[in-house]
């Protein structure tokens, strides 16, 4: 018999398997709760390539169309498009259905306020206040609009990122590129943007079947392919969507991984070389950045984990760029959200200037070791944990805005519950590998020892 697990709800939204707590009628109800708390007014429908998507859509587009609102689908696009486009187009909101990296058999449904933002904290809690006591606003027969459909709308965003960037400058390096989109949402408008940069791309995994060749989740282990196709091609660089393409990681002319926090690196230091103000990024980021905005001289702001947390913070400080240490980058200059496509741009512009390899630029920064790992583990014992955690280490020099984190000299290691999966994320950096595997190995066997006492 299957294990049943929970819908994950939080500020990313909601996910679940699908069939199990993710099931048509659940997809109806959070949609009726979202057209309510809308009102009125055109509301876009995206989706990755799940083949699942199509049902959960179908459920969202008649809950939307009961409650007054006018959908608008416009297909299979990225993330980062549909939040650009919400704004772009002045509609009232967004729904997305995605579940980001989760295996296939999850999906789930973000919402997207007018401003082509993911809905803060306390509007989810609205929200969500909504969707449980089921008082939802159903509008008679006659004031139903119809569903409209638009193809094509995401070039809107690429026409944005293509003027903020110094085209004709990556066009001059003509770069050979290989690029994996993972079967995801990203193949939609990937190739047309690398085009459009002058590049010579050999595409894998562009099939819009939802059947993702590998995880979709942009890690080391899932870049194998990517790796070899760049050493075959003898491509300048590897690019490598996740599945809804608001995170890209690299893989360097050798077709070594780089690291998803070399992505947010590198743009950062762009970004800072063009306009100097604040940084934001969330706890789990990577050392560097302090190193990037010392040498700059600009402030580093760090926020809990989850791209919306760092967004707020982002438009609070003014910042000129952030983001998350999985290869999520957030430029303003474009719109404030993880964007793959931004980051692409970033950083072939930075290359373009550059006078040697994507390695030999990477080896003019800071080096450190960021290890990450995760295990099963149910929420509720997870949190206990780390009540008994956060005990032991009060005399450290601690952070509990998210999970806990134990600050070091030039080191650090993190324990947070997941916000979207029944799991422990455990993360440690520091100056050499040694350093980081063995603060990962120790605190990862405490908190096992923890977990079988509590248990």
């Amino acid at each position: 018999m299957r294990k049943v697990l929970p819908l994950k709800i939080s500020v990313s939204g909601v996910r679940g398997i699908v069939g199990q707590s993710l099931t048509p009628q659940m997809a109806a109800r959070f949609a009726s709760a979202f057209g309510t708390y809308l009102g009125q007014g055109q509301v876009l429908v995206g989706q990755d390539s799940r083949p699942s998507g199509l049902m959960i859509k179908k459920a969202v587009t008649c809950s939307l169309l009961a409650t007054g609102c006018q959908p608008v689908e416009v297909g299979i696009l990225p993330m980062p498009t549909i939040l650009f486009l919400t704004r772009k187009k002045q509609a009232r909101g967004a729904v997305v259905i995605t579940a980001s990296h989760n295996p296939l058999d999850w999906n789930g449904l973000k919402f997207i306020g007018p401003d082509g933002l993911y809905l803060p904290a306390s509007q989810i809690e609205e929200l969500l206040d909504i969707f449980h006591q089921g008082e939802f606003t159903f509008v008679p027969a006659e004031r139903i609009k119809p569903a409209l459909t638009e193809k094509n709308a995401g070039f809107l965003h690429l026409r944005r990122i293509l003027s903020q960037i110094d085209v004709n400058l990556i066009k001059k390096r003509k770069f050979r590129l290989v690029a994996d989109c993972a079967n995801g949402a990203g193949a939609t408008l990937l190739p047309s943007f690398l085009h459009e940069l002058g590049c010579e791309v050999r595409f894998i995994n562009t099939e819009l079947t939802g059947t993702f060749a590998h995880q979709s989740e942009p890690t080391p282990e899932n870049l194998k392919e990517l790796g070899r196709e760049v050493r075959d091609f003898k491509a300048a660089l590897g690019l490598a969507q996740d599945a809804d393409a608001d995170r890209l990681a690299l893989v360097d002319e050798q077709g070594r991984p780089l690291g998803e926090d070399a992505t947010l690196s590198l743009s950062v230091d762009h970004v800072l070389s063009r306009k100097k103000g604040p940084v934001v990024v969330n706890l789990s980021s990577s050392l560097v950045i302090e190193d990037i905005a010392g040498k700059f001289g600009v402030p580093v702001y760090r926020t809990k984990i989850g791209e919306s947390n760092v967004v707020e913070k982002m438009i609070e400080t003014r910042a000129v760029v952030g983001g998350e240490g999985n290869g999520g980058v957030i430029w303003p200059a474009v719109h404030p959200c993880r964007d793959s496509f931004t980051a692409a741009g970033l950083i072939l512009e930075r290359l373009a200037g550059f006078p040697g390899s994507i390695s030999e630029l990477m080896d003019t920064f800071p080096r450190y070791y960021l290890l990450k790992d995760k295990f099963d583990c149910p929420a509720e014992l997870a949190f206990r944990a780390l009540t008994e955690l956060r005990r032991r280490y009060q005399s450290e020099n601690i952070s509990t805005v998210d999970g806990l984190k134990i600050i070091r000299e030039k080191a650090w290691f993190h324990l947070r519950p997941s916000n979207t999966e029944p799991i422990i994320r455990v993360m440690a950096e520091a100056r050499t590998a040694k350093k980081a595997r063995q603060l990962l190995e120790d605190f990862k066997n405490e908190i096992k020892q923890i977990l079988r006492q509590l248990s």
